[in-house]
């Protein structure tokens, strides 16, 4: 569990800063968490940026 847990924290991060491990990604085991950690700190990045292009078109 700890090792799934580390791969998703890992994988957030990386999608985070827009940087992708492969190696981690098709591990075996651990490769899932791993993806969807990336996926769901693209998504946060995303909606991050959503947010200040709506701060930004209200200021205008």
């Amino acid at each position: 569990m700890d090792d799934a847990l580390l791969a998703y924290e890992t994988g957030r991060a990386d999608g985070m800063a827009a940087r992708r491990d492969l190696s981690r990604a098709q591990h075996p085991d651990t490769g899932a968490d791993y993806r969807m950690g990336f996926l769901d700190g693209r998504i946060e990045v995303f909606n991050l940026l959503a947010t200040v292009r709506k701060i930004v078109e209200e200021a205008d």
